[in-house]
């Protein structure tokens, strides 16, 4: 199943702001759409209004048996109705990263830099899920999507500020920040 990402004028979520944080930003827009498909046509081709971003969510990766468990455990199913907030922060990692075998990746997204240990405490008050993108041709490898309650903003932004600090957000070579909120109708 592929999920797209649309911003542009009109959306689900509208946007309260995009931030580069790594590299080029996206285009600035009103609204923040999301669609699930079986199929999609590539490329994804921009407008003069609006970007696209797809991906696809997949197995689990870098994770082992009892840290899977655990995250099924405590994760909460996007689409809550209190969770009136979200981020949508795509993700490119540079070659470097690319260049390192699946262990060695493994080593520095959990051994040293405790995504997942350190990520689970914030569980279920903010719901997530990791979109692939790197094989479709798209501009990021990873769509990361997150939905929470007002009340858990300051926990979201120590989360995501916890990531950036560390080894693994090294290799990171652009990422933008896209907050969102519910549209009222």
């Amino acid at each position: 199943m592929f999920t797209t990402f649309r911003g542009g004028n009109t959306g689900t979520w509208q946007v309260i702001s995009i931030s580069p944080v790594k590299g080029e930003t996206l285009k600035p827009v009103a609204a923040l759409s999301i669609t699930h498909a079986d199929a999609i046509s590539l490329p994804l081709l921009p407008s003069q209004t609006s970007w696209r971003l797809a991906g696809v969510a997949s197995h689990v990766r870098y994770v082992e048996r009892t840290e899977k468990i655990a995250l099924v455990a405590a994760q909460a199913g996007l689409g809550r109705p209190e969770a009136t907030h979200g981020a949508l922060i795509p993700i490119r990692k540079n070659a470097a990263w690319w260049d390192m075998t699946q262990n060695e990746r493994r080593r520095i997204f959990e051994d040293k830099s405790r995504h997942i240990a350190d990520s689970l405490k914030y569980l279920p008050a903010i719901a997530r899920q990791l979109y692939h993108s790197r094989d479709l041709g798209e501009p990021f490898d990873f769509l990361t999507w997150f939905e929470y309650a007002p009340e858990h903003a300051q926990e979201f932004e120590d989360l995501v500020g916890g990531l950036r600090e560390t080894e693994e957000w090294s290799y990171v070579e652009r990422e933008v920040d896209v907050r969102v909120v519910k549209a009222v109708v």
